[in-house]
């Protein structure tokens, strides 16, 4: 029996609103290639309605509905969607696998640190109150000066596809904790869950029970209706956005292509504000749009990241952590440690069990329980990541393990854990970020043509080092050329802790207070407190 598939909204002053062009994408399932719904197409029309409404959500009340509402306000409200985030983890995460292909497991993993970061920055909204007119120390008695942190104002906020929610929560959530409002465009590739991210709860879950029950569904097909139903409740789900209380235009989603959409919120002249996680090409682009108007940006771009073994390691424990670096989130992750730079006095042993731990990785479809790696994105992203491996061979190098698609998976985006050895550093694959289950390798055989290596690339997000020699771990640390370093692991990452890159990885700092800092303008109050008038020009009184 076939499914009646409603149709998705825009999201925008707090209702769901149809595309005023009426285009729409197809959102196809990459682990069957099967197209399983689709999303509004925002244009440039529709950025101006919501930079509109956000505007308007900013000035509403004269600013105290929000922007210059007490931080233990909006906190209120980052809390209660922490609530709702933590109550549907299961669901929500059923649906990011579904989105982009992620193992079910790690999208759990995502859920949770998407309802920890809003309730981090509900702390620090808390704490913004505390820290208004900060003094300041000066030299003359004279005067008193303090700072006031204020909302930047109106922010465009754009999204990749490799953590749709996790992602976007990186951003949404400091920029409402500053008292902003922000204007949020997810990529047009994992857009599904985004569109649900200001209600991040809905009710149907109980009615797929039913279906299930009626049409004795298998459970493959009751998670491609799961996606499909979501686009019927957007009235609940903006029902949902008003009982949190969020008001109307504090939060606008615009699904999208990146020319049509992103393209005009990042030029747009009452847009204060674009924060970009993405390509370094796109994140050029953004800079010269927003250069035009002198509109501040923070990007967190590419990477090229390398994980440096020495010869002091247990190879087990260092060969799951290279493994993990490279392969977790399907190798589509920015930080991807995807350079591995190993000492050549271990480098034939620790190979070879570097291959074993790959091939014991479970490849399959995002559901299967025990599953470890699921598809690439999308089509043409698979197209991608087979023609950098094909290329390398051409280059010279050797496929030392996978580079193909799985035997046992005739369907879907699936590229086998890919380990390529013989490189040389004028390689397409040592210099460009491939965004794939992809690990090039060289050896070294001192710590200083480590460092050259580790430090040979464009780009600076991050780097790891493993040792069980502790002072070079720290001498090495210190002179990696990148904005995160891992010791003896690679990959975890906490909302406490800053996040960002140097060189062509982007600048400024995601999470922790500095996240928080990316949405807060400073302004300096100086006061003359002397009743003494001030005495530089001679008074006209006394001539």
């Amino acid at each position: 029996m076939a499914v009646q598939v409603p149709s998705r909204q825009l999201f925008i002053d707090g209702e769901w609103r149809e595309p005023i062009l009426k285009k729409r994408l197809p959102i196809i399932n990459p682990a069957t290639e099967e197209i399983i719904g689709n999303i509004p197409a925002a244009t440039a029309e529709d950025v101006e309605l919501a930079v509109a409404a956000a505007r308007r959500a900013l000035s509403r009340n004269k600013g105290k509905d929000w922007a210059t509402a007490p931080g233990a306000v909006r906190a209120k409200y980052l809390r209660a969607i922490a609530a709702k985030v933590t109550e549907r983890k299961t669901e929500l995460a059923k649906l990011e696998a579904i989105d982009c292909g992620k193992p079910l497991d790690e999208a759990v993993w995502d859920i949770e640190d998407v309802a920890g970061c809003f309730e981090y920055y509900a702390d620090l909204a808390e704490g913004l109150d505390a820290k208004q007119k900060a003094p300041v120390s000066l030299p003359m008695e004279t005067f008193k000066s303090y700072v006031l942190k204020e909302p930047i104002g109106v922010v465009g906020l754009i999204t990749p596809w490799n953590y749709p929610l996790l992602m976007a929560t990186w951003k949404v959530a400091p920029s409402l904790a500053a008292g902003c409002a922000a204007i949020l465009k997810p990529s047009e590739l994992a857009s599904m869950y985004i569109l649900n991210l200001v209600a991040v709860i809905c009710l149907l879950y109980e009615n797929l029970r039913a279906f299930v029950y009626i049409f004795h569904l298998e459970p493959t097909m009751l998670l491609i209706m799961y996606a499909f139903l979501l686009s019927s409740t957007c009235l609940e789900l903006a029902e949902v956005c008003r009982e949190v209380g969020l008001p109307p235009g504090v939060l606008n989603i615009l699904t999208g292509l990146g020319p049509e959409a992103g393209a005009p919120l990042a030029s747009h002249p009452d847009v204060d504000k674009i924060a970009f996680t993405g390509s370094s090409a796109t994140g050029s682009k953004i800079m010269a749009a927003a250069a035009q108007m002198v509109k501040p940006v923070s990007l967190e771009l590419g990477g090229k990241s390398p994980i440096i073994v020495f010869e002091d390691v247990d190879l087990d424990k260092a060969a799951e952590w290279t493994a993990f670096g490279c392969f977790w989130t399907n190798g589509q992750i920015c930080s991807a440690t995807s350079r591995l730079i190993v000492h050549e006095n271990i480098a034939r042993e620790f190979l070879d069990r570097l291959v074993k731990w790959t091939k014991n990785i479970k490849i399959s479809d995002p559901f299967e329980e025990g599953c470890r790696l699921g598809p690439v994105v999308s089509g043409g992203q698979y197209e991608k990541v087979l023609k950098f491996i094909s290329t390398a061979k051409s280059e010279g190098a050797t496929i030392l393990s996978g580079g193909v698609r799985p035997e046992h998976l005739k369907k879907g985006f699936f590229v086998e854990p890919t380990i390529i050895t013989d490189v040389t550093t004028s390689m397409q694959i040592w210099r460009e970020e491939v965004f794939g289950p992809v690990l090039c390798v060289k050896t070294f055989s001192t710590e200083e043509e480590a460092l050259e290596l580790a430090n040979d690339t464009h780009y600076g997000l991050g780097a790891a080092v493993i040792s069980n020699d502790l002072e070079r771990c720290d001498r090495v640390s210190k002179n990696l050329q990148a904005g995160i370093v891992w010791v003896n692991c690679s990959q975890p990452c906490f909302c406490q802790a800053p996040w960002g890159g140097n060189k062509r990885s982007g600048f400024g700092r995601e999470l922790g207070e500095w996240g928080l800092d990316n949405y807060l303008s400073v302004k300096q109050v100086t006061q003359y407190v002397s009743d003494e008038p001030w005495g530089w020009y001679r008074s006209p009184s006394k001539l």
